[in-house]
């Protein structure tokens, strides 16, 4: 009876994150073409800090519990999940993507966040300090979207204008907003829970967990964006926001868990098996989970630099490496 409730719990979880999500995702894009903000900027921001808010929530409570493992797996395997998983549905399923000079800027502030968090990671502990410089360098990536927007001023002072917005359709676009953000928020939870509380009956690790259906869990609001901006033929949100959200995780999640930590996030270490007779004790999180994070932001920042365009080939590309990624944690970290 209690596996049923369980099961049951978390088909709602689903249900309440798909719905909030094509709430959410819809107020949104209704504000970026009353307003004239570039679809990639609301996507990076509004629409990118609401979908980590079940990875903040997630990592936040982990880390106030002690479960650390918890709390940085949940943030860089959504980071993973984003971009081996997301991104590449995104891809697949969309019409070729030019990359703007905002687009790539925004690649190049992920690629140099994954960088620093390996740096704080070298000694396999992110201690309150090292969070904090998390959390300047997480405001500066605001300030510089915001300066952004107020750079297309002009046009979105012209489409205001231009454009009669009613208070039934502001009212309206506002509650749907919240409402959706609110469903995405309380459906990650339900998912999360009773997710981990199955694979808990399956005698999986809580790394592992945390890596692979936690991750999942709190990256299902930006798969649903995905896929709601691909229905909406919006591609500039999808794109913008997962790239938004992998630079809050890294920043503002890690960053902000470590605060809740008396003595700072540590590394745990875990068993690495090649084979039957040769296996390892080392901090996956620093030797495994970050590279593989890296490699995957280095694949689509440089392709977005040099081939200017993201494409079906590039979304393949990384749905490979995060398959040969969940193969490899399955088979050597379990």
């Amino acid at each position: 009876m209690e596996t049923v409730s369980i099961v049951l719990l978390f088909v709602i979880g689903i249900i309440i994150i798909i719905k909030g999500g094509d709430w959410f995702v819809e107020s949104a894009v209704w504000v970026a073409k009353v307003t004239g903000i570039p679809n990639v900027i609301i996507g990076a921001t509004i629409i990118s800090i609401a979908t980590t808010l079940p990875e903040q929530l997630v990592s936040s409570i982990a880390t106030y519990q002690g479960h650390y493992d918890v709390a940085l797996g949940n943030a860089l395997g959504s980071v993973i999940c984003n971009l081996g998983l997301v991104l590449p549905i995104s891809l697949i399923f969309s019409p070729k993507q030019l990359v703007s000079k905002s687009l790539a800027i925004k690649s190049l502030f992920m690629l140099m966040s994954a960088l620093i968090l390996y740096y704080f990671s070298f000694d396999t502990l992110i201690t309150s300090i090292e969070g904090i410089v998390l959390l300047l360098f997480c405001g500066f990536f605001l300030i510089l979207n915001i300066i952004e927007v107020r750079r297309d001023e002009k046009a979105l002072n012209k489409k205001t204008k231009d454009g009669k917005i009613s208070k039934k359709m502001l009212h309206r676009n506002m509650l749907r907003f919240l409402l959706g953000a609110l469903f995405i928020v309380l459906g990650a939870r339900l998912l999360v829970n009773n997710g981990v509380k199955l694979a808990s009956m399956l005698g999986v690790s809580e790394q592992i967990i945390s890596l692979t259906l936690v991750a999942f869990g709190t990256s299902l609001p930006e798969l649903v964006t995905a896929i709601t901006s691909i229905l909406k033929k919006e591609y500039g949100i999808s794109v913008g926001n997962i790239i938004g959200a992998n630079i809050l995780n890294m920043l503002m999640v890690v960053g902000f868990s470590s605060q809740l930590s008396k003595g700072g996030l540590e590394l745990s270490y875990q068993i690495a098996s090649f084979g039957r007779e040769v296996s390892y004790f080392i901090p996956q999180t620093l030797y495994f989970d970050l590279p593989v994070a890296i490699l995957m932001i280095s694949i689509l920042t440089l392709a977005g630099i040099f081939l200017k365009k993201l494409n079906r080939s590039l979304g393949v590309a990384l749905l490979l490496t995060y398959i040969a990624y969940l193969t490899t944690l399955i088979t050597v970290f379990i």
